[in-house]
C-alpha cells in the first residue's frame, strides 16, 4: 500500500490557514484514518478558518473550546492500550478521545497553524492540585501555556476548564518543567537547557508520526 505524505509547515509566519495542504488534510486523514476521523479533521480545518482573522486572545479560547468540546477524556490504557501514548491531534480526533497531554498537544498543533509562534507557547508540565484548596493531593496534568513575552505570565488552556486564566489565577498548578519544538524549560528558568526532542522520546515520536500524518513541526 502506498502512503500518502502531505507536509504543511507549521512556521512562525501566517499563511498555512487556507493552504491547499491544509485544505487536503481531511482526504490524507480519510486514508490513514477511515472517513469518520476525516470528516472530524474537515470540522478542524474549518474552525481554524473560522478563527485565523480573530485576534489572539480569541483564537486561544476557541481552541480551548474546541477541543475540551470534541474530545472526552480517557486515560491511554482505555484509548491505546498502553500505559503512556502522545497522540497527535489527527490521532486524537480518530478516536474522538484523549488524555491531558493529548488536548495540550491538539491546541499547540492548532495554534502554530494559525501562525502563532512557537516561542510564545509551551506545553508546561504541572503538578494539579486536586480536591480544593486545602487539598495536598496531586497529580501529573499537561497544560498549555501562551506566553505573550518570555516572562509574562502566561494563558493557561487546559482541559479540566473551559476558561483560559492566567497562571496566577490557577493556583492549582505547579509547573515542573515546559517545552515546545525549539527548547525545554525547568521551572523558573528563563532560558531553554536542553533539546526537547532528545529529552523527550514521546515528543520525538509523536512529531515523527505528525509527520507521517502531513504536519511537520518548524521552529
Amino acid at each position: 500500500m502506498v502512503r500518502l505524505l502531505l507536509v504543511v509547515c507549521l512556521s512562525s509566519s501566517p499563511g498555512a490557514v487556507g493552504s491547499p495542504a491544509l485544505t487536503a488534510l481531511e482526504g490524507l486523514a480519510t486514508s490513514l484514518h477511515g472517513a469518520e476521523t476525516g470528516q472530524q479533521v474537515s470540522e478542524w480545518v474549518r474552525m481554524l478558518g473560522e478563527v485565523s482573522v480573530l485576534p489572539p486572545e480569541q483564537q486561544l479560547e476557541r481552541t480551548n473550546t474546541f477541543f475540551n468540546r470534541r474530545l472526552r477524556f480517557e486515560d491511554d490504557l482505555e484509548i491505546w492500550k498502553i500505559k503512556d501514548y502522545w497522540a497527535t491531534p489527527i490521532e486524537s480526533l480518530s478516536r474522538r478521545a484523549g488524555d491531558c497531554e493529548d488536548f495540550a498537544i491538539a491546541k499547540y498543533v492548532t495554534l502554530r497553524l494559525l501562525g502563532i509562534p512557537d516561542d510564545k507557547l509551551r506545553l508546561i508540565y504541572v503538578r494539579a492540585q486536586i480536591g480544593g484548596s486545602s487539598s495536598r493531593v496531586s497529580q501529573a496534568h499537561m497544560v498549555l501555556g501562551y506566553f505573550e513575552t518570555p516572562t509574562a505570565d502566561p494563558l493557561v488552556l487546559d482541559n479540566l476548564t473551559g476558561e483560559v486564566r492566567p497562571a496566577t489565577r490557577r493556583p492549582d498548578l505547579t509547573p515542573v518543567f515546559s517545552f515546545n519544538s525549539a527548547g525545554l524549560w525547568v521551572a523558573g528558568a528563563n532560558t531553554s537547557t536542553a533539546d526537547p526532542t532528545t529529552r523527550l522520546s514521546r515528543w520525538r515520536d509523536v512529531l515523527a508520526r505528525m509527520q507521517r500524518e502531513g504536519l511537520t513541526l518548524t521552529q
